[in-house]
C-alpha cells in the first residue's frame, strides 16, 4: 500500500486529537483494533465491544459516560452494530461518530477496518 506523507501527518494528528478527547471513551469492536490504536500511540483507556456479551450489556455498562467515540468497522457488521449502539443509546450518551468519519477521510477508504491501522504503524513510528 503506498502511503503519503499528508496521510501519515494527518494520522498522527488523528492519534494526537483522539488522545485530547478526554472527557470521551474511546469503543473498538475487538482487542486487534484495540492493539492498533495502542501501537499508534493512543493511550487513553479503550472499551472492546466483544468483551461485554452484547448490545444490552454493553449498553448497560457505557451509559455512564459523557461521550462515547464508535470506531466499529466498515464492514456489514461494524455498521450494524453502529446502528444498533445508537439506537440503545440515542437518550442516554452523546455518540461521537466524527473521527470514524475523519479516519475514513484521512486513509481515502483504504482502511476498511480499525485492525489495518497497524499497516501504519512502522512508518508513522519511524518518522
Amino acid at each position: 500500500m503506498e502511503i503519503s506523507y499528508d496521510e501519515v501527518s494527518d494520522l498522527r494528528n488523528f492519534i494526537v486529537s483522539l488522545n485530547l478527547a478526554s472527557e470521551s471513551m474511546v469503543v473498538v469492536e475487538g482487542k486487534r483494533d484495540s492493539a492498533a490504536l495502542k501501537n499508534l500511540g493512543y493511550s487513553q483507556q479503550i472499551l472492546e465491544f466483544h468483551r461485554f456479551g452484547g448490545i444490552t450489556k454493553f449498553a448497560d455498562s457505557v451509559c455512564c459516560h459523557k461521550n462515547l467515540i464508535l470506531l466499529f468497522d466498515s464492514d456489514r457488521k461494524g455498521k450494524y452494530l453502529t446502528k444498533r449502539v445508537i439506537e440503545q443509546l440515542e437518550r442516554r450518551t452523546r455518540i461521537d461518530l466524527s473521527y470514524k468519519n475523519r479516519l475514513m477521510k484521512i486513509t481515502s477508504g483504504k482502511i476498511r477496518a480499525i485492525e489495518e491501522l497497524s499497516q501504519y504503524e512502522q512508518i508513522l513510528n519511524g518518522y
